[in-house]
């Protein structure tokens, strides 16, 4: 660990603490007496309040209202944060107004010739989902749905939820575990398991309207989640043998709950087995465009009829 960094972290390690000795130092970072001494009183001079008390087995105190001292950033450093903040603009995720005042901050915290750097960025790039007229590192343009921020907190304290979603006019309530939740073709989607029917469901967070915590006496955990589902026989409808040209399209994009297993050494050819939820038209139309866009590498060997009538809409349209 270099010097720098390792000062860093025994800051951080002492702002935790109210006393602490030179040996837990020695011990935690695994340095010498010398050292650790000498980095102590490099943490001294930076402003961290420190109070040492004489004796043999003496220490140092933190004393009250102690704060780490500023934060300084490098080029490279304001560089890196302001592309990350650039490239997560428009991706409708969660905490927007907080990322607009980190972004306030870090502009406010860096020197004028920095700023101008910065200001530059943000004329040249542009990435998915930019307006060119309008790419404001902190417009507001990107909002989520509205209960994504809810779920997010409500899920940090507990995984049991009752979550209730509309589903064309009819509302239903489900208690689930919650499993992931994850963002994929720019829709958040809730992965979980069904606490009363006992098996995993995905639902869009579009079509959430409210979500709580479930309580139940019945309390599970991710393992036990998992090893009820690998129990569960899987239904697929949907076999595909790939080609190489598919396998190469397939790592360019596929659906988040898919995934191939290579039935070759070299991984020139696999197969990939899912289930298809033909009632929804959504997910029939999403497994339509994506089964054109892998090619003509492929083999069907068992597909629903209803995605088969929609690939040759589709075809037919292109021939016209």
């Amino acid at each position: 660990m270099k010097k720098v960094e390792r000062i860093n972290t025994i800051m951080r390690y002492i702002n935790n603490r109210s006393y602490f000795t030179t040996s837990e130092i020695m011990q935690e970072f695994n340095i010498s007496r010398s050292t650790a001494i000498r980095d102590i009183r490099e943490i001294e001079a930076m402003g961290m309040p420190l109070e040492a008390e004489v004796g043999r087995d003496g220490g140092y105190s933190v004393m009250n209202n102690s704060v780490l001292p500023s934060i300084h950033f490098t080029d490279n450093e304001v560089k890196a944060l302001f592309i990350a903040f650039m490239a997560s603009r428009n991706q409708q995720l969660p905490y927007l107004k907080s990322r607009q005042s980190l972004a306030e901050k870090l502009l406010g915290l860096i020197p004028e010739n920095q700023q101008e750097t910065l200001v530059l960025l943000n004329q040249i790039l542009l990435f998915e989902g930019t307006n060119p007229n309008n790419p404001d590192l902190l417009d507001l343009s990107d909002l989520p749905h509205p209960m994504l921020e809810k779920l997010i907190q409500l899920l940090l304290l507990d995984s049991h939820l009752l979550i209730t979603i509309k589903e064309g006019r009819v509302i239903k309530s489900y208690p689930i575990y919650l499993l992931h939740l994850y963002r994929e073709k720019s829709l958040w989607q809730i992965e979980g398991f069904d606490l009363k029917e006992e098996k995993r469901r995905i639902f869009s967070v579009d079509h959430l309207t409210n979500v709580k915590p479930y309580p139940t006496k019945k309390r599970v955990n991710k393992k036990m989640v998992l090893e009820k589902l690998s129990k569960q026989e899987e239904v697929f409808n949907l076999v595909i043998e790939f080609g190489p040209k598919a396998i190469a399209q397939f790592k360019k994009y596929h659906p988040l709950k898919f995934s191939i297993s290579y039935t070759s050494p070299y991984q020139a050819t696999a197969i990939l087995k899912a289930f298809i939820n033909v009632n929804m038209p959504e997910e029939l139309t999403d497994i339509t465009n994506w089964l054109l866009f892998l090619g003509e590498d492929i083999k069907f060997r068992e597909v629903p009829k209803e995605v088969l009538e929609c690939l040759q809409k589709r075809l037919s349209l292109y021939r016209q």
